[in-house]
């Protein structure tokens, strides 16, 4: 590999941990201060679908699922391991005291989530992975953030679907641009 490409690659995954570290605080603050409805004691929504609502958050949610691909497919999945252990702390920190623990263990699950599928599927299917790592990834983080924060799973299908929008788009775009986009994967 030559040293242009190798250059490239790091840039890419410094960008994408950089933005992928930024959707932590941007969605805890987005969730309750965000949104066409803002319930007291609850979060503020948004639609995803015709009378299918969501918790605000949920499109950077997705991001952050989508940008940990990045990190690993450019830098290794060291890397994003590293990067899912600091969002975790940094979801602790950003969180409003409320929802700390529904932040931070949401967070932490669905990155972990997202990384057991991704990783044995990267190689064969890139643009695939990413839609069903998202997938993951979605369910968990909002089954387990909507539990704990609020005591309820109402919002499921709304927080689920808004995910896989972003998992979707990404997969979109790594199947039509990967020769240039998408490295070769480091381990």
């Amino acid at each position: 590999m030559s040293h242009k490409w190798l250059h490239r690659d790091t840039l890419c995954g410094l960008v994408a941990l950089t933005l992928f570290i930024l959707t932590i605080p941007l969605s805890n603050w987005v969730v309750v201060n965000v949104g066409t409805v803002c319930a007291p004691n609850g979060p503020c929504l948004i639609p995803v679908w015709p009378g299918l609502m969501a918790p605000s958050a949920v499109m950077i949610a997705g991001a952050a699922l989508v940008l940990r691909n990045g990190v690993q497919a450019f830098l290794g999945a060291g890397y994003s391991l590293l990067a899912i252990a600091v969002g975790t702390a940094l979801s602790a920190l950003f969180a409003q005291p409320s929802l700390v623990m529904a932040s931070a263990a949401a967070f932490c699950f669905s990155e972990l989530a997202d990384f057991a599928v991704y990783t044995p599927m990267r190689r064969r299917f890139p643009a695939f992975s990413v839609v069903l790592a998202g997938l993951a990834g979605s369910f968990v983080d909002s089954w387990i953030f909507l539990t704990l924060a609020f005591g309820s799973i109402d919002f499921i299908a709304g927080q689920v679907l808004g995910k896989f929008w972003m998992a979707l788009a990404a997969g979109v775009v790594i199947r039509y641009l990967r020769p240039r986009l998408v490295p070769q994967p480091k381990f």
